[in-house]
């Protein structure tokens, strides 16, 4: 239940499409990187990609669904949802980066690099998202009927299509 006592929407009208979209570019994009840094570095760094770019994915992903389940809730939990995401997801990363030894399986540089290059990688894929979807700001208003094809004329003389009342003459009743 919302704080004004209603259930949430069956239809929130959150698109979390992109995750799939930012995924896969994400995907491509660390498996081309992690091969040609493992040729050119080393494979540790070639680990340290391909880790920097799963951290990056799921942090977007666990985002993404927390702040849409924030906002079927109700639209004024997203920024709460949003900034308490961000902060849990400092302290993970943090937490990530200090468990990890300074030499080892996996080069840490490159693997926080690669989640710098990562996070301007989905903004750009969010960014794309929204500027190539038509999303309102508003409840857009009902379809306007269907352009009317011809002129017939009803009972009381008005102008008709298949029995419906032109939008600009006036109904019966209403005098001519």
């Amino acid at each position: 239940m919302t704080p004004q006592g209603r259930a949430p929407s069956e239809d929130p009208g959150w698109d979390l499409s992109f995750l799939r979209v930012g995924a896969a570019v994400t995907a491509g994009v660390a498996g081309v990187g992690a091969l040609v840094t493992g040729l050119v570095a080393g494979w540790p760094d070639a680990v340290g990609v391909l880790v920097g770019a799963a951290v990056v994915t799921a942090f977007f992903v666990v985002s993404g669904v927390v702040i849409a389940w924030a906002g079927r809730i109700d639209d004024t939990f997203t920024l709460p949802a949003a900034l308490g995401m961000f902060f849990v997801k400092a302290l993970v990363l943090f937490a990530v980066l200090n468990a990890l030894p300074e030499e080892g399986w996996l080069d840490r540089l490159t693997m926080a690099w690669t989640v710098i290059v990562g996070a301007l990688l989905w903004s750009a894929v969010q960014l794309r998202w929204v500027w190539t979807r038509p999303l309102y700001y508003v409840t857009p208003p009902p379809s306007a009927p269907k352009e009317f094809s011809g002129n017939r004329r009803g009972a009381e003389g008005e102008a008709t299509t298949a029995g419906r009342v032109a939008p600009n003459s006036r109904g019966p009743g209403c005098g001519t």
